[in-house]
């Protein structure tokens, strides 16, 4: 009868199971232009809009500076002085004509970092720091454009409120830059130059862990396109556009409409995307080609395996649409590394420098601007006509060499590296072009000698010496002067943090996991229900087979019903119910409480749940199922199966005690030796005290964590999330207690 019973409970989890619904998965001008529009929801937008006229050699070269991840921090004073002692006089001598700095401005973290909320102390220093900055830098304070970050953002439930010191401390927000866009452009004699920041930070920021995505909204992706589309009218110069962010297209949601970045980068002829977030400690290659995909083999919403998707030799496929391409480069953090990134524009050929500010204090940085990285050039470089724009354009190396102390020699050396080891096939001196704004050195190149079929056969490398006997050398960058891509790959961790569209894959993996998880609990209940064999580990031994051993595992697994129905009704409570209620925004609002599908704060005025912070909750979701429940299911199921071993060793070593009358022979004597080792492992239950040991290092994992949330959202673990917090831990010690005995 009981038998029957759960069979039919099973069964009717079972349908339950597959019937829940899956959720849909630099002089500047005197006209500062204000742009307004009103979205969807009748709120207003300000946008600036601002000009900026180069003028002065070198013709058509525009460098820029771009800093991220400052992270400024109440209990680490020394990365806001080491902000005010190098960067400020390193501005000074590169004159850059405008400085972005990408996002989380301050760090908002608690000194044990489990506390997540706006400090106005960090705030204040920020202000300090910057005012100083630009004194020191001699360059003008409107040069120099700050994001929110989601640090910036932590607890911030409304923008302009009380909690939301970015909107009084920072940059953009003494200067009254108060749109989630802000476009530059930047005019030289030959070309015009469209930078387009913005925010796309939540509306209302959470607390951490759980605001760690950006979410464009469908007014804020049409706001920048927009934008991109400001210098599209026809007109004689070329334009070249590039976006600054926050976030990486990785980490950054699509909107309601299913609209992402890289749609709106793509349709916008975008040249280059320069965002911030992931820090160094994931890698130093964080760089990604985007291009659209006329092939259905390629997923350009899941994944990417390198950072070139496919090789790309044409710039129109077999139908002759053309490719429309962008490359998205990452920049290194301020926190740890002290980095730094110059960009230049020459002749609309993108270059650019990583300083690592941490490794030593650079007095001379030199930046190659042509020819061109192979690894960073786009399939638009191997059309590039050389003599129909400017018939020097190819003719000449050029390179940046920014200095606080005089220069007196530059040196460009190319290699070729197809004999086993680099030979010098050109070293020629460097001669400075006149120019006001910054030093352009150049050196005569036959550039078609260099056409070779590998795009890293030849390298090139810039030598610099200052009058004080100083050289600096630059990295040797591969060139092609067929406009070939030269390779670059990633680690694990990059593809991890750059490859994966993570907003695309949270509802793929889960799923898989729960039809995982409940197949594994599920199916084999429903199959030995109607099978009349006894499973054991005895029947297991005498035929052997995968089959046989899961039956017998399951079965031993069966033996414990209360077990069975909390794994069960726990992976069930997971999908259908609260997972803990917290603080996540500022102390005094409303609490909220987190599903897998997001935070629930409100219900809206149709009566429908409004979930905050998705796909930002599979950093708290995913963890738990990976390294929590996956691993606690799997030695419960190991200790029943343990149990039934020791069981089956028991009753053996009961029916041999019998029969010891009977002499034994020489054979069963050696045989009997070479049993004496596993007969010592199971009568001292070796086994059961290894998962007993795996128990522990899983409820201490489960205590950390549980702390970090209590933390996080100033929780109680009984009255916020019972069942979160004590499930596991009590489905492990009621399985030990029911497996400590045969």
């Amino acid at each position: 009868m009981k038998s029957r019973m759960g069979f039919l409970i099973s069964f009717a989890i079972f349908f339950l199971y597959f019937t829940i619904p899956l959720p849909s998965c630099l002089a500047k001008s005197s006209e500062n232009q204000s742009h307004t529009d009103i979205n969807g929801n009748g709120n207003i937008n300000t946008n600036n809009r601002e000009n900026i006229q180069v003028k002065g050699g070198p013709e058509d070269l525009v460098w820029v500076v771009q800093l991220s991840d400052l992270h400024f921090s109440v209990h680490h004073p020394e990365r806001a002085q080491d902000f005010r002692n190098i960067v400020g006089p390193t501005l000074s001598f590169i004159n850059p004509s405008l400085v972005f700095i990408t996002g989380d401005l301050t760090d908002g973290k608690s000194k044990d970092l489990l506390t997540t909320k706006q400090d106005e102390a960090e705030w204040v220093e920020y202000q300090n720091v910057m005012h100083d900055v630009i004194k020191r830098s001699g360059l003008n304070k409107s040069s120099f454009y700050d994001l929110r970050g989601n640090h910036d953002n932590f607890g911030v439930p409304v923008v302009d409120g009380p909690f939301d010191f970015f909107s009084k401390y920072s940059l953009n927000g003494q200067l009254k830059r108060s749109g989630k866009v802000n476009s530059i452009t930047v005019q030289t004699s030959k070309r015009k130059l469209l930078f387009v920041g913005f925010d796309s930070t939540m509306s209302s920021g959470l607390r951490g862990p759980t605001n760690l995505f950006g979410h464009p909204t469908d007014e804020l992706l049409t706001k920048i396109s927009s934008e991109l589309l400001l210098l599209d009218s026809p007109s004689t110069q070329p334009v070249t556009k590039i976006s600054f962010g926050h976030f990486p297209l990785s980490f950054s949601a699509a909107s309601n409409s299913g609209k992402t970045l890289k749609d709106i980068f793509l349709n916008n002829s975008l040249s280059v995307y320069l965002c911030g977030h992931l820090h160094t400690r994931f890698g130093k290659n964080l760089k990604r080609h985007h291009e659209s995909s006329h092939y259905p083999l390629y997923s350009n919403r899941l994944f990417q395996l390198n950072a070139h998707r496919i090789p790309s030799e044409n710039t129109a496929n077999s139908n002759g649409e053309t490719i429309e391409e962008f490359w998205e480069w990452e920049m290194g953090d301020w926190r740890k590394s002290r980095a730094m990134r110059i960009l230049a524009i020459d002749r609309g050929l993108i270059s650019f420098v990583d300083i690592d500010f941490k490794l030593r204090a650079e007095k001379t940085l030199i930046l190659p601007t042509f020819p061109p990285d192979s690894r960073f050039t786009t399939t638009s470089f191997q059309n590039h006509n050389c003599q129909a724009s400017d018939p020097s354009s190819c003719g000449t190396v050029r390179a940046l060499v920014f200095s606080a102390s005089p220069i007196v020699s530059v040196v460009a050396t190319v290699y070729d590296s197809s004999p086993e080891k680099l030979i010098v096939v050109m070293e020629t001196p460097m001669t400075k072009l006149a120019g006001s704004r910054g030093d352009l050195y150049v050196a005569p190149l036959n550039f078609k000698a260099f056409e070779d079929p590998s795009p890293e056969r030849f390298f090139l490398q810039i030598q610099a010496t200052d009058i004080m006997g100083r050289s600096t050398y630059t990295e040797r960058r591969p060139f092609s002067a067929n406009g070939l891509h030269a390779k670059l790959s990633w680690n694990w961790r990059e593809f991890i943090v750059m490859g994966c569209q993570w907003d695309a894959l949270y509802y793929p993996i889960l799923w898989s996991l729960y039809y995982l998880v409940f197949s594994i609990l599920l199916i084999p209940k429903i199959i030995l229900s109607f099978s009349k064999m006894q499973y054991t580990y005895r029947n297991f031994k005498a035929n052997k087979g995968i089959i046989n051993g899961l039956a017998w595992i399951f079965a031993e697994l069966y033996k414990v019903p209360v077990v069975w129905y909390s794994m069960v009704g726990y992976m069930l409570y997971l999908v259908l119910c609260p997972w803990f209620s917290g603080q996540i925004l500022s102390e005094g609002m409303e609490r909220g409480y987190m599903t897998y599908r997001g935070w629930v704060l409100k219900i809206n005025e149709v009566g429908k749940l409004e979930f905050l912070g998705f796909p930002d909750v599979m950093v708290v979701v995913l963890p738990h199922l990976f390294f929590m429940v996956l691993p606690a299911f799997t030695v419960i199921m190991a200790l029943a199966a343990e149990r039934g071993l020791f069981h089956d060793h028991f009753l053996s070593v009961s029916s041999k005690k019998k029969d010891d009358h009977v002499s034994e022979n020489k054979e069963s004597v050696l045989t009997n030796n070479c049993k004496n080792r596993t007969d010592f492992i199971l009568r001292r239950r070796w086994i059961r005290k290894i998962l007993l040991v795996i128990c522990l290092v899983i409820c201490w994992t489960h205590f950390k964590n549980c702390r970090a949330l209590t933390k996080a959202y100033e929780m109680n673990p009984v009255i916020h999330y019972p069942v979160y917090s004590l499930a596991v831990p009590l489905m492990l010690a009621y399985t030990i207690y029911k497996t400590r005995r045969t």
